[in-house]
C-alpha cells in the first residue's frame, strides 16, 4: 500500500520538528510555487526516471524544474513520468542544444576547466523553432501540461553563453560590466536574438492545447561574484545589468516573471538574509518590472556521513525561506525551486536514502502561518 504524499511529508516534517503547512486541495490556487529541480533526466534510464520521480512524489514534491535537452526523447520521456505523477513541470529549455545552430557553427573552448558551449549570438532560430515545434508537439500529444517555461539558462555566466570568455588563465581580472567586454557587440547581438527567440517560444506554446496558458519566465540569471569569477577565469555580468539591458529589449511584454538564481553562501543568519535581498532588490509587481522565480537556490553541506548532520545547513535555509517568504507575501517573488534534488552532492536535498532535514525545510510549503512560524 502506498502511502499519501501529503500524509508522508507531515510525518517527516513531524519527525524533524517542523510543523507543515496544509496541503492546497483541487481547486485551491497557491500562495506561491515551492519546488525542486531535477535536471539531466534524459542521462538516466526510465526506471531511474521512475525512481527519482517517485521518491519526490512520494515526499510531497508538487513542483519540479526539468530540463528540454538532448536526447530529447529521454527529456520527453521525464515529462510524462513527473505529469503522471502530479508534478506541475517547470520546463527549462537548454538553448545551448547544438541542434540549435548552424552545423558551421563552432563551441567556445572552455580550455578543459568547463565545457565548450555555443555562442547565444549564433542562435539558429529556424532551427530552434522547428525543433521547438517538433517537442511540444510531442509532450502535447501524451496530455502533459506545462505549467511555465523558462528559455535558457544563466545566459550573462561563461559556461552557458559561449558569448562570454574562458580565460586561458584563471587569476585575471574579468569584466565588470558590458561596455569592458572584449566582444561587447557579439554579447549583445546575443541578447537580441534571446529575444527573438522568447517570441518564437511564446507563440509555439501558445499553439499547444494542454500547455497554451503556462507561464513565461526568462532565463535563471547566475549570482556569481566577480571574485569568484575572476579567480577561475570565467566571465559573469551582473544580473541587474543584465536584466535591465533585457528591459530595454521590451522583454517585460514577453514574461511573466524575471529568472534569477540565488546561492548565498555560508554566512551567519543576518548577512545570509542580506545578501539574499540584495540579489533579489530587481524584483518588482508594478509597471516598473515583473516579479521574480527563483529558478534555482541552494546552500550547500559538504558532510558525507549517514545519517547527514545537516544542522548549520537547516539555519542557513531556515533564514533564505524567511527572506523568501517576506518577498512572496508582497508578491515580489512568486517561485522558488531548491537546486537539487539529489545530484550534487554537497547540495542535494535527498541524503542517505531519505529527504534531508534540511531539505524538508526548503520544501515546505509556502503562504501560511504554519510555515512562517518553521522559518522563524
Amino acid at each position: 500500500m502506498t502511502m499519501p504524499a501529503g500524509l508522508l511529508l507531515g510525518m517527516l516534517l513531524a519527525f524533524w520538528g517542523v510543523a507543515p503547512a496544509p496541503v492546497a486541495h483541487a481547486g485551491e490556487t497557491p500562495t506561491a510555487r515551492i519546488g525542486v529541480n531535477r535536471l539531466n533526466l534524459a542521462w538516466l534510464s526510465r526506471g531511474d526516471q521512475e525512481r527519482v520521480l517517485g521518491e519526490m512524489a512520494a515526499n510531497g514534491i508538487t513542483h519540479a524544474r526539468l530540463s528540454l535537452s538532448r536526447p530529447v526523447d529521454k527529456s520527453i520521456e521525464g515529462l510524462e513520468i513527473a505529469s503522471r505523477l502530479g508534478i506541475r513541470i517547470l520546463l527549462e529549455i537548454e538553448l545551448t542544444n547544438r541542434s540549435y545552430f548552424p552545423e558551421t557553427a563552432r563551441p567556445r573552448t572552455g580550455f578543459g576547466r568547463i565545457w565548450d558551449v555555443h555562442r547565444l549570438s549564433e542562435l539558429d532560430l529556424e532551427r530552434y523553432r522547428m525543433g521547438l515545434r517538433d517537442a511540444l508537439r510531442r509532450i502535447d500529444a501524451l496530455g502533459i501540461r506545462l505549467e511555465a517555461i523558462e528559455p535558457g539558462n544563466e545566459i550573462n555566466f561563461s559556461a552557458y553563453n559561449g558569448d562570454l570568455l574562458v580565460h586561458r588563465r584563471p587569476g585575471e581580472r574579468t569584466p565588470r560590466s558590458i561596455a569592458e567586454l572584449a566582444d561587447r557587440a557579439a554579447f549583445e547581438l546575443g541578447l537580441d536574438k534571446y529575444l527573438e527567440a522568447l517570441k518564437i517560444t511564446r507563440g509555439e506554446v501558445r499553439r499547444t492545447v494542454h500547455s497554451s496558458d503556462a507561464a513565461f519566465v526568462s532565463a535563471g540569471l547566475s549570482d556569481l561574484s566577480a571574485d569568484w569569477a575572476d579567480g577561475r577565469g570565467m566571465e559573469r555580468l551582473d544580473p541587474h545589468e543584465v536584466i535591465a539591458e533585457l528591459r530595454k529589449r521590451g522583454i517585460d511584454s514577453l514574461v511573466d516573471a524575471y529568472g534569477i538564481h540565488v546561492y548565498p553562501g555560508q554566512k551567519p543568519a543576518p548577512a545570509l538574509a542580506d545578501r539574499v535581498r540584495r540579489i533579489l532588490d530587481f524584483c518588482e509587481i508594478d509597471n516598473a518590472g515583473r516579479p521574480c522565480w527563483v529558478t534555482e537556490w541552494g546552500i550547500a553541506n559538504t558532510a558525507r556521513d549517514c545519517p547527514v548532520d545537516d544542522r548549520k545547513r537547516e539555519d542557513a535555509v531556515r533564514a533564505v525561506r524567511a527572506v523568501f517568504q517576506q518577498l512572496m507575501d508582497g508578491g515580489r517573488l512568486t517561485a522558488a525551486f531548491y537546486y537539487d534534488w539529489d545530484t550534487e552532492q554537497s547540495y542535494s536535498l535527498w541524503r542517505c536514502g531519505r529527504l534531508s532535514p534540511a531539505g524538508a525545510l526548503a520544501v515546505t510549503p509556502a503562504g501560511t502561518e504554519e510555515t512562517r512560524a518553521v522559518l522563524r
